[in-house]
């Protein structure tokens, strides 16, 4: 049984804990990519895809709940900064693909 932060005495705990926490980003990684490719399969303008202002609205509120979680704002949003541009990526890849467009 994965233990909670602040109940960890060892660092296999910790480390438990840190490798479940991972999985458990990397499948919600994998969920907000399937949204992606839902916008890519939705848009109909590939000059949509790219959206600056949703964009500042997606990092703004991810800093806003890290300060509510007590995170490092400047993190998340260096982290988010770099999630959001791999998401536009990706997203422009499928929807060029989509279109038949070649790189």
């Amino acid at each position: 049984m994965i233990k909670d932060p602040e109940d960890c005495n060892s660092m296999a705990e910790v480390r438990a804990g840190v490798d479940e926490v991972d999985e458990t980003l990397v499948a919600l990684l994998a969920r907000r990519f399937g949204y992606m490719a839902a916008a890519a399969r939705i848009k109909t303008d590939r000059e949509t895809v790219r959206d600056e202002a949703r964009k500042a609205q997606v990092i703004a509120n991810a800093k806003r709940h890290a300060r509510q979680a007590g995170v490092p704002e400047p993190l998340t949003e260096a982290l988010w900064e770099m999630l959001v541009e791999g998401s536009i990526s990706y997203e422009m890849a499928l929807f060029d693909s989509r279109a038949g467009v070649s790189a």
